[in-house]
């Protein structure tokens, strides 16, 4: 099980991930930011251990941004040389009013494109909405894989962001899951 921390003077991070039973241990300390980790492990399938010391509170922001280079470098580590995993994964999520998708490809090659992330309000349960956006990307340039995520309509944040959390999940799963590693490069590099 990879284990990462990652320490400056704002916060404290230590996250431990691997394959297993898709649940979260610890807390942020941001109710909603949890509840969407929560989200993501149970979907992904990845058990997640978190633990967070903010040293310096201004906001959300260092928490999550820092949660997630540490959950990305841990996934980065976790994943290897990603041989023998299928590579790709997607995933189309509806949830009540909300309609997300997401794209994963994990050949290594950092990218990130986001599509109608756009908010009604500012914040949900300590989680600035600005964050989620953040957050991605920042998980896919450090666990180094492409991500696509877009949400279709919705008119619910709550749903439109958990709906986004679950396509990223399956996605994840869906790309890690044995199989074939195709490239006409014959690498994942």
């Amino acid at each position: 099980m990879p284990c990462l921390s990652r320490e400056t003077g704002e916060t404290r991070v230590h996250v431990c991930v691997e394959t297993g039973k898709g649940e979260l241990r610890g807390a942020t300390g941001i109710p909603f930011f949890d509840h969407m980790l929560e989200t993501f492990s149970r979907y992904s399938g990845l058990s997640i251990e978190v633990s967070v010391q903010e040293l310096k509170r201004v906001d959300d922001h260092h928490v999550v941004e820092d949660v997630a280079i540490v959950l990305g470098r841990a996934l980065d580590k976790m994943l290897g040389d990603r041989k023998g995993i299928r590579r790709f994964g997607y995933a189309l999520i509806p949830m009540d009013d909300a309609l997300a998708y997401a794209a994963v490809d994990l050949a290594r090659r950092p990218y990130f494109v986001s599509r109608g992330l756009q908010w009604s309000r500012d914040s949900i349960g300590g989680l600035a909405l600005e964050n989620v956006e953040h957050f991605l990307r920042s998980l896919a340039f450090e666990a180094r894989f492409t991500l696509h995520v877009g949400i279709v309509y919705g008119s619910n944040d709550h749903h439109k962001v958990e709906a986004l959390f679950k396509a990223v999940g399956i996605a994840l799963r869906e790309a890690m899951k044995p199989g074939e590693s195709i490239s006409t490069k014959d690498t994942l590099l």
